[in-house]
């Protein structure tokens, strides 16, 4: 029976100066390390985990979402049209000033008019009011409204003076002529709404009124 003999291969051995080279360049980075110091190392250390997660999700991604992208939410188009609200120091929180100011909104959805409200701050009263009003009409506000007591009185006393302005006043519509007797009627750039059912819908029909009006080019 014969001999099995196994071949051994030996290995080659590394020549001298390739392991002077691999022992310096390692010796080199051991060095350089620990004169980076424990909190640099551990920060060089997350940034190369942050890129590399930062890698894999966008690989990972265009992979397998393969879906359009979504296309931004157009924003609302407004028109030139500014419909402004003086109220009193409750703001549009009163029962009656909320309806109007839902009446605006629907008015806007439809027309693409711009609203915003003014509460009147301080004394209650329609010279305290004249203030908050004029900034109103002094700005790009091309249609006014109105409600409560002072507010209403204080712009019923300034409609002949801005003729291109729309009125819409909440409450019952009296003459704007002053003095015993007066026959003057409502000048034409002014509308009433009455408080009551239907202040919400009413309020937003006059304002579309209105709106349309400035369109059409009629005072």
């Amino acid at each position: 029976m014969g001999k099995q003999v196994r071949q051994v291969t030996q290995a080659r051995p590394v020549p001298v100066e390739k392991q002077g080279r691999l022992t310096r360049a390692g010796h080199a980075v051991v060095a350089g390390l620990r004169g980076l110091g424990g909190r640099t190392i551990a920060m060089i250390a997350m940034a190369l985990a942050v890129v590399l997660a930062v890698i894999v999700t966008g690989i990972v991604l265009s992979r397998h979402d393969s879906r359009p992208p979504i296309p931004a939410t157009r924003a609302r188009h407004y028109t030139d049209t500014d419909a402004c609200l003086l109220t009193d120091h409750q703001g549009i929180n009163g029962s009656v000033a909320a309806k109007v100011w839902r009446g605006m909104q629907d008015a806007s959805l439809r027309t693409h008019t711009r609203v915003s409200y003014s509460s009147v701050t301080g004394e209650q009263s329609t010279a305290n009011a004249r203030p908050f009003l004029n900034a109103m009409l002094q700005s790009s506000c091309e249609v006014v409204l109105a409600v409560g007591g002072v507010e209403v009185k204080a712009a019923q006393e300034t409609t002949a003076r801005y003729a291109k302005v729309g009125f819409v006043l909440v409450g019952a519509g009296t003459s704007s002529g002053s003095g015993s007797g007066s026959k003057d009627k409502t000048p034409t750039n002014v509308s009433w709404v009455p408080t009551g059912d239907g202040l919400r819908e009413g309020v937003a029909a006059a304002v579309e009124r209105v709106v349309e009006a400035r369109n059409q080019g009629r005072p």
